[in-house]
């Protein structure tokens, strides 16, 4: 970890599309003098990123064997081990919601979520190695992981964090840091994406997906230690002629749900970016004068972002007849297999075909980036 201490990783959200940061992870592994080691002392995660956080931090003392681990776990993902897609389910949920509905909610509780996401937790059990966090932080290949979550109890967003002990919890506006053991409820917690997933618990509270309420994705890392960020985004370049092709039509509800999801999972990160752009260019003003920079602990925060070169939504349309039979149909009902409507699709298509692709346009990308990876990590 010597020489590298301050660099850290951040790790968004964005369901299905988080294969994308496999194939980047990846293909970092090639560029390493030494494939073993970790690049990224501070990892960081919210949502399906906080799944990729917790997979490469267990496995930080040998950092090329965990990401091909990461790799091979989103190869072989399918749908049945996120959620349950069957024709039984359906019938069962729109049943549910209808008597619900009718009844005021006397007749049957409210329904807690559209999707069952428990096989996701069956899941992660089988394939996350929570002991070997610990383990890695001992052998200091690992100074801290952090995920967040949104508490429904307090309103906060709140980031669960594992790191050396050296490294004091915080609070903000609206934000905390809080020293936890990390296991599967967090992961649970930080990935229940509100109305499609159910709350998760952890303690006596409710939480939902981190991203919801995350005005400041970047600080977890800052106040773990971090200097150095490198950012592996999922905001998908925009299809070519979908807003010419597209223009005076009404959307469809699959295309407003997804814009919503792009709203949670997106802006947040874009927004900021750049506040801390503003503030390195801030701090760059004030490095002339000496006497005004010794009145501010402001400090300039080097940043590399990443984010897919390719229209995910083009992507998920060539693999969109993965979908399970009944979904595949409650989705086209909605307008999500259309070209224009498969941002949903982009969140939930947890099959191989897209996944695979996902990471190879992730390993790509950053091999195309080769030098300014390389000079970034120092290497």
């Amino acid at each position: 970890m010597a020489g590298r201490c301050n660099v850290g990783l951040v790790l968004s959200g964005g369901g299905a599309r988080a294969a994308y940061q496999a194939g980047v992870l990846l293909a970092i592994s090639r560029l390493l003098p030494n494939p073993e080691s970790n690049p990224f002392p501070i990892i960081c995660g919210t949502s399906a990123g906080a799944i990729n956080a917790v997979a490469l931090a267990a496995g930080a003392s040998n950092y090329r064997q965990s990401v091909l681990y990461l790799a091979q776990m989103w190869k072989q993902l399918h749908i049945a081990d996120v959620y349950d897609a069957s024709l039984a389910y359906f019938l069962k949920t729109f049943f549910h919601f209808g008597v619900s509905i009718l009844t005021g909610g006397r007749g049957w509780k409210n329904p807690r979520s559209f999707l069952d996401n428990s096989a996701l937790r069956g899941f992660l059990s089988q394939v996350m190695q929570l002991e070997g966090i610990q383990r890695s932080i001992d052998q200091q290949a690992l100074r801290a992981l952090a995920l967040t979550a949104s508490c429904y109890t307090t309103g906060m967003s709140v980031t669960f964090f594992e790191g050396e002990p050296s490294i004091q919890e915080w609070a903000r506006h609206q934000r905390m840091g809080v020293r936890e053991r990390i296991n599967l409820d967090h992961l649970m917690a930080t990935s229940a994406i509100p109305l499609i997933f159910p709350s998760a618990m952890v303690g006596e509270r409710h939480y939902c997906d981190g991203a919801v309420r995350q005005m400041a994705p970047l600080s977890p890392a800052l106040h773990l230690g971090a200097q150095k960020l490198f950012i592996v985004g999922l905001a998908s370049q925009r299809p070519d002629g979908v807003e010419r092709r597209t223009q005076g039509l009404e959307p469809t509800p699959a295309q407003i749900f997804g814009h919503l999801l792009n709203s949670v999972f997106i802006d947040s990160m874009s927004m900021d970016m750049e506040r801390l752009l503003r503030v390195n260019h801030t701090v760059s003003l004030l490095n002339c004068h000496e006497e005004l920079a010794a009145q501010t602990s402001l400090h300039e925060v080097d940043i590399f972002m990443l984010n897919p070169s390719k229209s995910l939504e083009s992507i998920a349309y060539q693999y969109a007849h993965e979908f399970p039979p009944v979904l595949r149909f409650l989705m086209k009902g909605a307008g999500g297999t259309r070209q224009r409507g498969m941002t949903l699709a982009t969140y939930l298509l947890f099959e191989p075909g897209y996944t695979r692709a996902l990471i190879a346009l992730g390993y790509k990308d950053a091999l195309n980036q080769k030098e300014a990876i390389m000079r970034f990590l120092e290497l």
